[in-house]
């Protein structure tokens, strides 16, 4: 059973025809508009918001700081001390974490964009080029 026919059967549908730069296979096959679209942009977003999530988390923590400043002293003797000495620690904790993730994603999502921008730059020119090159090929095999 071929594999159009085996999906439809799982699936009930037919398969979605695929294409390369939005270029129709030579041999008829997949071809199709080129209704994927994908570029550099959301990739960037999306790391400038990984940025923006760090530097407010960044923030969070200082503001933590800064609100139990002089809380242990205020309130020393009291059993609630020691627990929020406990809360205060892993709430920093937790949130370096978010905050160093968030970095991290900042330079991994805005290097993917600018990593796929360049492939796919560097693929157009190179289906032009091979079909520039196929159409002089045959060009001189009329000619011959």
């Amino acid at each position: 059973m071929v594999l159009n026919a085996r999906w439809q059967e799982i699936v009930g549908e037919q398969p979605a025809r695929m294409s390369l730069a939005g270029l129709a296979a030579p041999d008829g096959g997949g071809g199709g508009g080129s209704d994927l679209k994908a570029d550099v942009g959301p990739w960037h977003s999306a790391g400038n918001t990984a940025g923006e999530l760090r530097t407010s988390t960044s923030n969070s923590v200082t503001d933590l700081d800064t609100a139990n400043e002089g809380v242990t002293g205020a309130t020393a003797g009291f059993d609630s001390s020691a627990a929020l000495a406990e809360i205060l620690g892993t709430w920093k904790t937790r949130l370096a974490a978010v905050r160093d993730e968030c970095g991290r994603l900042e330079g991994a999502l805005k290097a993917a964009g600018r990593d796929f921008g360049e492939r796919e730059e560097d693929t157009r020119q190179k289906v032009a080029t091979e079909g520039r090159q196929q159409s002089g090929q045959s060009g001189q095999k009329k000619e011959g």
